[in-house]
């Protein structure tokens, strides 16, 4: 396509007026024509994709759905196979060549495919894998229903656009991408022979895309560094090594076109040792040969003629020697400089955008040759391309070799000048999505090399084609790279336009996360700008985005700040956060439980009143199954299931009934209940007993600790000589708000006064005993000891002066009930002392 066929082109198609003249490099991407507004359906939303303002999209109207859609008929299948084939070069036609020493393997394959199993085709590049598929695809055309199915896996790391691939070819569905859903319901339902050249992946990714399609046998043919497949995929391997010395012989002889010469067979012999026998070095070796010819004008031909007055070769016969073997094994720097000048001037622009070479359309614009056309079908005959799905790209190793040699120095010029070239071709309005879709390759290898003001002309009038072609992971992948470019420019419009069409891919494909973020950020760009219509495109797009959330979200019960009400369930869902003392601090709980106790006297009942009150039976703990925790003073805010404590039928009325619920008597393990699969192990009922029990007796403990360390500081003295016999019944008292004490300090004990005692005798004086108050009297706490363990001895305080003292006297006697009694009596002396 020249610029005369380029004004033809624009001539026909009429634009209401004059048609102006192809720029070369148009200012905007309007100046081509008029804007493309194509009308698509992608799952349940209508899309509209507008290149000047955004994409609108807005969910399907009732009764606008489509239809289901229908599969294609054998005709329908065959013209678009023939249309998913390279095109065909202009220029002499390419020399066909012969499927070498390969009947085995395909036998192999047709046979396994015919089973229908899936097949790995494992070769390294150049063993010919992709000849081997056609040869494949002509046998098993009637094996399927649906036919046979060629795609191409050539940068494909997910199965999402094979599979989107795969439904276009089968059915006809015009200007429609399904959702996920739909998509994989469709799929299911094809059975066809799939042929996927250049697969670059496997693992998961290879099993989810024979998972989804099951009725379909795949032939895929990888290089050998490919991912694996999983050991469960049940893929049958099939290795593609290289040909033996004759088969290699014999495409030597077909390629050149004549018989091999003693030299050149040992050549070729040593070629292939060193090449493991791979066809693509003797399809090369075949264009050395042949190029070699016509330097030495080995034609009877061309001795008989004249050279005429235009002809570039010399006169005289110049004798050129067969290569070297590593001119041979590496080929591509001696190949390109016996090429013409409009090939080597493709292979820069091929280097430039990473190995892919443009549609031969595109060479005479780009090279500036009219016929540079042709010099497609030259380099494919030399082997240094090779078909990839519909275009051709470098044959591997070829860029590489070019590189070295100096074709790479000008790889940021020639892509600038490419990508100016597609921002003019993909925005003009007499190419259709389809051919830019074809072509997305190149168009996103001149995007990656371009300047920014370049790359974002490109990504601006490419996108819209690409969203239209359905080509959506293309469609992508050029507008990050736009929003990128945009950004360094400094061109926020177009910044903005970037990030309101990756909102509106991610709502169509249901990432809801990214379209709010992409959404928001174009709205707060535009918003900048004053841009009202875009933000009103964006706010469109962000309400059907919270609509979906609100559609999608999980509503979760509400926590439960209540107690659960009494006729609850033993199990319920919820939770409820309460509030749980360590140890109880009011007397109410210690005096709620509190035992039966033995009476000190039958004529006593205040002793006995303050003897219940002060003395409490801890009943046995039983072993716990959770490990002991730390004891804190503070409360615990702890989450715990709604259970019932107890089984009370009516609701309890005052405060001890509460707190009798709460901590029962004698604890009962809970009934046992059927463990939940997803829910959280919940802690122990009975656990808070256990430490309001061990708390108690802590306290105990301290308590004993105390009594102790005063009977052994008062034990130094010996007992009186005579004098009353003090034997007091402990009480308990409120504390003198006078007498200040320290936390670990007993607590104040009743006046000596307050108990009935004897008068002492004349002559004897009433004087305090030296270290002790006149008005308090040595005394402890009732402590709470097992049944069975030994009772404490009697403590009897000696006085240190010649007066008498009180003598105290405990004794702790365990009686058969389990009960604990302490009795202390208080007598005058020489009077008998009565125990309990």
């Amino acid at each position: 396509m020249d610029r005369t066929q380029g004004r033809t082109e624009q001539h026909e198609q009429p634009t209401g007026g004059s048609a102006p003249a192809a720029p070369t490099a148009p200012a905007t991407p309007a100046a081509a024509g008029p804007a493309r507004v194509v009308s698509l359906t992608a799952g349940g939303f209508a899309l509209t994709v507008n290149p000047v303002d955004g994409s609108e999209i807005e969910p399907l109207r009732p009764g606008t759905e489509p239809a289901l859609p229908a599969k294609r008929d054998a005709a329908a299948r065959a013209a678009r196979t023939a249309a998913a084939r390279p095109p065909v070069l202009p220029g002499p036609a390419a020399l066909v060549r012969p499927l070498q020493a390969r009947e085995e393997e395909r036998e192999r394959l047709v046979r396994l495919l015919g089973r229908g199993r899936s097949v790995r085709l494992t070769g390294p590049s150049g063993s010919g894998r992709s000849a081997l598929l056609d040869a494949v695809a002509d046998r098993c055309a009637g094996l399927a229903p649906d036919g046979v199915v060629r795609l191409s896996g050539f940068g494909q790391q997910q199965p999402g656009e094979l599979l989107h691939a795969l439904y276009a070819t089968v059915y006809e569905a015009e200007r429609e991408r399904p959702g996920r859903i739909e998509l994989l319901a469709r799929v299911r339902e094809i059975g066809a022979v799939v042929l996927l050249d250049d697969l670059e992946m496997g693992g998961t990714a290879l099993d989810e895309l024979m998972r989804a399609t099951p009725e379909c046998a795949y032939l895929l043919a990888a290089t050998p560094d490919t991912r694996a497949p999983s050991d469960d995929s049940h893929i049958e391997e099939v290795f593609l090594g290289g040909l033996g010395k004759a088969d290699c012989l014999e495409l030597l002889e077909a390629g050149v076109g004549r018989p091999l010469t003693d030299e050149e067979s040992a050549w070729a012999g040593d070629l292939r040792f060193a090449s493991e026998g791979l066809p693509l070095r003797f399809v090369q070796a075949a264009a050395l040969l042949r190029q070699r010819d016509e330097l030495n004008h080995s034609d009877e031909d061309d001795e008989e003629e004249e050279p005429g007055v235009f002809e570039e070769r010399p006169r005289d016969a110049v004798h050129v020697p067969l290569p070297t073997l590593a001119e041979g094994a590496a080929p591509a720097e001696l190949l390109a400089s016996r090429v013409s000048e409009s090939a080597r001037a493709a292979l820069r622009i091929a280097c430039a955008l990473g190995g892919e070479l443009p549609h031969h359309a595109h060479l005479p614009a780009l090279v500036g040759d009219t016929h540079a056309d042709t010099a497609v079908a030259e380099l494919l005959a030399c082997g240094l391309l090779t078909p990839v799905g519909t275009r051709y790209r470098l044959a591997a190793g070829v860029a590489r070799q070019l590189e070295e040699v100096g074709y790479g120095d000008t790889a940021s010029e020639e892509a600038r000048t490419a990508a100016r070239h597609y921002a003019w071709w993909t925005g003009h309005a007499s190419v259709v999505p389809e051919r830019v879709a074809a072509e997305a390759d190149a168009v996103l290898a001149a995007l990656a090399g371009a300047d920014v003001v370049a790359a974002v002309l490109l990504a601006r009038t490419a996108a819209p084609a690409f969203a239209a072609s359905l080509h959506w992971e293309a469609w992508e992948r050029v507008l990050r790279s736009g929003a990128e470019a945009a950004r360094k420019a400094g061109e926020v419009a177009e910044q903005a336009y970037f990030h309101h069409e990756l909102g509106v891919l991610a709502l169509c494909e249901e990432r809801l996360d990214r379209a709010r973020a992409e959404l928001e950020t174009s709205i707060g760009l535009r918003g900048a700008l004053a841009d009202k219509r875009g933000t009103v495109a964006g706010r469109r797009a962000l309400a059907l985005v919270v609509d979906r959330e609100t559609a999608g979200a999980a509503v979760s019960p509400p926590l439960r700040l209540e107690a659960p009400a009494p006729g609850a369930p033993a199990a319920a869902p919820e939770a409820v956060t309460v509030a749980t003392p360590t140890t109880p601090t009011t007397p109410a709980e210690r005096g709620a439980a509190a035992p039966r106790v033995a009476p000190s006297t039958a004529s006593a009942p205040d002793s006995r009143a303050a003897s219940e009150a002060s003395t409490t039976r801890v009943p046995p703990v039983a072993p716990a199954v959770a490990p002991a925790v730390p004891v804190s003073a503070e409360a615990v805010t702890r989450m715990t299931p709604v259970v019932p404590v107890t089984a009370r039928s009516e609701t309890p009325t005052t405060l001890s009934e509460v707190f009798e619920d709460a901590f029962p008597l004698d604890p009962k393990p809970a009934p046992p209940t059927a463990p939940r699969p997803t829910a959280a192990p919940a802690p122990a009922p009975g656990r808070r007993r256990l430490v309001l029990l061990a708390g108690a007796g802590a306290l105990a403990v301290v308590a004993l600790g105390t009594v102790v360390s005063l009977a052994l500081s008062s034990s130094d003295s010996g007992p009186p000589a005579q004098g009353p016999a003090v034997t007091s019944t402990p009480t308990v008292t409120a504390p003198d708000p006078t007498v200040a004490n320290s936390g670990n300090d007993p607590a104040p004990e009743p006046p000596v006064s307050a108990l009935p005692t004897a008068t002492p005798e004349p002559g004897q004086s009433a004087a305090p005993t030296p270290g002790r108050s006149p008005v308090r009297t040595p005394s402890r706490r009732p402590s709470s000891t097992p049944p069975n363990s030994a009772p404490p001895t009697a403590v009897s305080p000696s006085p240190t002066g010649a007066q008498p003292t009180p003598t105290v006297t405990e004794t702790v006697t365990p009686s058969p009930s389990a009960t604990t009694t302490q009795t202390g009596t208080t007598t005058p002396a020489g009077s008998p002392v009565t125990g309990g």
